[in-house]
């Protein structure tokens, strides 16, 4: 394991907690983070690394009327983003465009698409489906899932349908399943939750207390991938998910956020409060682990950490593997610093 960070850095002007890959733009590696100031008004950031790679240039500089709590990128047009936002008092979620043209000179008015407002308590994340050019979304609350048809060129989103996780449990985030497009992952206080589209029910749980973050591998089927507050990060086969077919150790403080390479199924990042940045080198599925617990030898061959980023001098949440090089990644500390790496000599050989 290696220590440090040779990355290229950029610094936002206030604190920030959310980034995002710009999946949708397949000419440039390019990421989307927003900042969140209480007094100031926010900014979202279009960031894009340089034909060289050598540095982050801002493409893009927009003014945002309240802090961001989350931001996500379409995956279907590069230009259109969600925001769940706080105004201090009250959470609200919303589609931006980005205007054309634009340039980092001075912070341009982003275009509101639509308003997500068909909730009352604190919103969480915006999930927006994984396959093509689908129209559909998800916004959660700590109680509901609320399943959207967003139409940009009419600058409208409606209410396809919504339903209650229930008292019991307060939804903290979650993921969309990239394999089957009627299934989300649903993180609660005291399980992850997995929901039928088709019929808004909750068809599964894993009974797991404090689970912080959950992310798919893209590569494989049935894998899930959950971050703990204080047990570290667990794998799981969901055919069979009664325990997690690896775990790994985490953080030594709150693992906050987990990614799965959009490439690479083996590798995953994790980023937590004590100020790191993570590298993983995980078995991905229950057959493999299984015939390395096999031999003592090969039990001990790997030390699952590859490497840890400690470049940081405050807790990092934002995290974001980007799609077009999937060897490159983005991480966001709270006091503004956005980091882009290369995990170039950590790539597993084929």
């Amino acid at each position: 394991m290696q220590g440090g960070s040779s990355g290229i850095g950029y610094g936002l002007k206030y604190q920030a907690r959310c980034i995002s890959d710009v999946k949708a733009d397949t000419d440039h590696t390019s990421f989307l983070t927003g900042t969140l100031s209480l007094k100031e008004e926010n900014e979202v950031h279009l960031l894009r690394l340089s034909s060289g790679g050598s540095e982050l240039v801002c493409e893009g500089l927009f003014s945002h009327p309240n802090e961001i709590w989350d931001l996500a990128s379409s995956p279907f047009d590069q230009r259109i983003f969600s925001t769940v936002f706080s105004t201090g008092e009250s959470f609200g979620a919303a589609i931006w465009q980005i205007p054309e043209p634009y340039g980092q000179s001075n912070s341009s008015t982003l275009d509101c698409v639509a308003s997500l407002d068909a909730h009352v308590g604190k919103i969480n994340c915006v999930l927006w489906c994984p396959s093509g050019k689908s129209d559909k979304l998800i916004s959660m609350d700590e109680q509901n899932l609320v399943l959207w048809s967003l139409d940009s060129s009419k600058k409208s989103a409606e209410v396809v349908s919504k339903e209650s996780a229930g008292m019991r449990h307060s939804l903290s985030g979650g993921a969309w399943n990239p394999h089957d497009v009627n299934s989300v992952a649903a993180t609660s206080e005291s399980s992850i939750q997995f929901w039928d589209l088709r019929t808004m029910k909750n068809v599964n749980s894993i009974e797991r207390a404090h689970v912080r973050n959950v992310d798919y591998n893209t590569k494989r089927e049935h894998i899930l991938v959950s971050a703990d507050d204080e047990s570290g990060i667990h794998i799981w086969d969901l055919r069979k998910a009664k325990v997690p077919v690896q775990e790994l150790p985490g953080h030594t403080h709150w693992t906050w956020a987990v990614r799965c390479n959009p490439e690479y199924e083996e590798l995953i990042l994790s980023v937590g409060t004590d100020s790191a940045v993570n590298l993983w080198f995980a078995s991905a599925s229950s057959e493999k682990q299984a015939s390395e617990r096999s031999a003592e030898a090969s039990r001990q061959r790997v030390n699952p950490l590859l490497n840890s980023y400690t470049d940081y001098e405050d807790s990092v949440y934002g995290l974001a593997w980007s799609f077009r090089e999937p060897w490159i990644f983005a991480s966001l500390s709270y006091d503004g610093r956005v980091v882009i790496e290369s995990v170039k000599p950590f790539l597993p050989r084929r």
